[in-house]
Formats: structure tokens, sequence, C-alpha cells
């Protein structure tokens, strides 16, 4: 990947030399779902992701990864007490892009807490934890595309190829019980979309349609040639897990041709290892300069929903808030290194 992001992870530039054999499937940091890292040219990592009250955007710092949970949490915006972004404030990333940071993230209003939509923050400065955040606003589609960002959206993340910057996020385009697809568009600024929308991948299977029809969370990886979109599939409890795209680095990305989805779950639960619901991962790379996953996960199967982080909006049945794995707070950071088969696809495997 083009190292101007590092979290967006080139494999080939990273020979797998003397692998730190001290990882384990222990959280990197508690209580903090659908993680991103960056790593930036001053030599940091920034760390973000879901906090469990869905009411802010938090960014840390360190040096190395393990330092991410005990450095300091920084609160760089709060939600707004009503209308748009007032709401599920979901899957934060951090990137830097032509000289300046930015946020992006998905929110809804608290009179309709599932209308989600993409917005973005901007840094006056070049310091992510004590500069101030502007807010731009919600994610622009392109000119001629009136469908983009019209339904309930989340999960947005960056990258670039081949000259070129894309978005990629996941959109229901029916309501919330709509299947969940993942689209992608070239972007003319990092605000606004340059083309229509182009839909990667839809759940065409079981795995992909437990509770909920789901691809969401999208992060991009490349190694010997080829672009790897990995994604998240079903609900949010045990039955989460990780697919995969992939692509000739020279294809047309906005071609549906040149994408070959994987039949299976990439990563999954693994009961032995008390891993449960794998998935809304982002790369970046170690100390060493490997490349490296993020992800979160929980360590016991059966979610119990919080009944104090449900918005005041929802009248469900207290006994059915309680079984929502959404409202959970246990979802931790994990780390997991990336490894390659003898075709130079990623394979991702617990320790």
């Amino acid at each position: 990947m083009g190292c101007a992001n590092s979290s967006q992870v080139n494999a080939q530039d990273h020979a797998a030399a003397d692998k730190d054999t001290t990882k384990s499937n222990d959280p990197i940091v508690l209580q903090r779902a659908d993680p991103f890292i960056y790593k930036h040219t001053d030599g940091y990592y920034y760390f973000t992701g879901s906090v469990p009250t869905y009411d802010a955007i938090e960014i840390r710092r360190a040096k190395t990864i393990e330092g991410l949970q005990n450095a300091e949490p920084f609160t760089v915006w709060e939600k707004h007490e009503s209308g748009p972004m007032s709401r599920h404030i979901w899957a934060p990333e951090i990137h830097y892009l032509d000289g300046k940071w930015y946020v992006y993230f998905a929110a809804s209003e608290e009179d309709d807490i599932w209308a989600l939509r993409p917005y973005v923050l901007e840094l006056k400065g070049q310091d992510p934890l004590k500069d101030e955040w502007v807010e731009l606003g919600m994610m622009q589609a392109a000119d001629d595309d009136p469908k983009s960002f019209t339904d309930f959206s989340l999960d947005g993340t960056v990258f670039e190829h081949n000259g070129k910057r894309y978005f990629c996020w996941a959109e229901k385009t029916g309501g919330q019980f709509a299947a969940s697809n993942l689209y992608l568009a070239e972007m003319e600024s990092p605000i606004k979309l340059k083309t229509v929308q182009f839909m990667l991948t839809t759940p065409d299977y079981d795995w992909e349609r437990i509770d909920f029809w789901v691809n969401e969370g999208a992060a991009v990886i490349k190694n010997e040639g080829k672009i790897y979109i990995t994604f998240s599939a079903s609900a949010t409890g045990a039955s989460y897990a990780m697919g995969m795209m992939e692509a000739d680095e020279n294809a047309d990305l906005l071609d549906r041709n040149s994408w070959i989805k994987s039949r299976y779950p990439v990563l999954e639960t693994n009961e032995e290892k008390d891993i449960y619901g794998p998935g809304h991962n982002s790369f970046t790379v170690d100390e060493n300069g490997d490349p490296i996953m993020i992800y979160h996960a929980r360590d016991y199967e059966k979610a119990v929903g919080d009944p104090k982080m449900v918005p005041a909006t929802d009248k469900r049945p207290l006994e059915e808030i309680k079984a929502d794995p959404l409202y959970d707070p246990n979802r931790h950071a994990r780390m997991m290194e990336v490894k390659f088969d003898n075709d130079g696809r990623p394979v991702f495997e617990f320790y």
C-alpha cells in the first residue's frame, strides 16, 4: 500500500523476518470496538475506535502498540444534543491526507437512531490530541450521483492505489433491516466523491446472513501484485466474521469483474481460544515494519447488552435489549500477525 498512509500496508515492502513470538490473543486496548490504528511519520501509533457509550470520538497515541493500552485517551469531539450527529457515534478512523488530519465516522440522530450517515472532521493544526477538530459535515456524493449516503451508511474507510484515492463504506439501500452492502468510489477531495458508487459486495453466503444480512467494516492490504479488501459480516455477536475480496493491482477497481470474493470467511469465532465474533479490522505495521491486523472480539459467546447504553427512543422489551450484542461493551481491540500463503494471499490465524 502506498506508504503515504502507514495503516494501508504494502506487505511486500516488509520482509517477514524474526517474528515476535510473544504476541498473543490478549486485548491491546480494552472495550474499544471497530479499532483503527494509523502509524504516522512522527513514529507514533494513533489509535481510535468506538467507545462503549457511542457518544464521542477518542484518540490516543503511543510509540509502541503495546503502549496504547495505558496511553492517555483524549476526547477530541463529542456528540450533539440533538439533530445530526447526536446518537450512535460509530467506527471512527483517523487519516493523514494531503498534509492534514481527518477523522471519518458514522452518526445518527437522537430522534432517528438508525439514520446513520458518514461525517468528517478536520484538524486545524498538526497535533491530533491537542489542536482543534472542526466539523466538515457529511461526506458528499459525486455531483452526478444522487444515491450515495441517502440511507443507512457507515464504516467509511480511505485508501490510495495507483495514484487515486478511494472511499469504501457500508450502506443499506432500504432501511435498517435491508442488506448492508459494501460500496466503493473514487474520491475528488477528502470530503467528496468523484465517481458514482459501485457495489463491491453484498451478503451472498450463509455466514454473511446470520441474524442480519451484513457486509461492513472494510480494510485494505496489498501483497505480490494484488489488492485485498477485508470486511465483516452478519450480526455483531459470536456470528460476526471476516470475509475478503481480491483484485489484480492493475485492474479497474470500480469494475465488478475485477474482484473475486472468498467463498468462506477468512476469520471467525474460535471457541478453543475464547475468541468470539472477530471482525471490523484495520491494518498497520508493527515496530519491525511487518504487517499486522487490528480487530475486535469478545472473550465470551453470549453477549449481554447494557440497557444504560440504549437510546431512550428504543422501545423494545428489556429482555430483548439485554440480549442485543450491539450494546455489550466488551468488544476489545486485539492484534494479529498477518501471514501469507504460497500464492501471496493474506492468512489470518489466532496464536
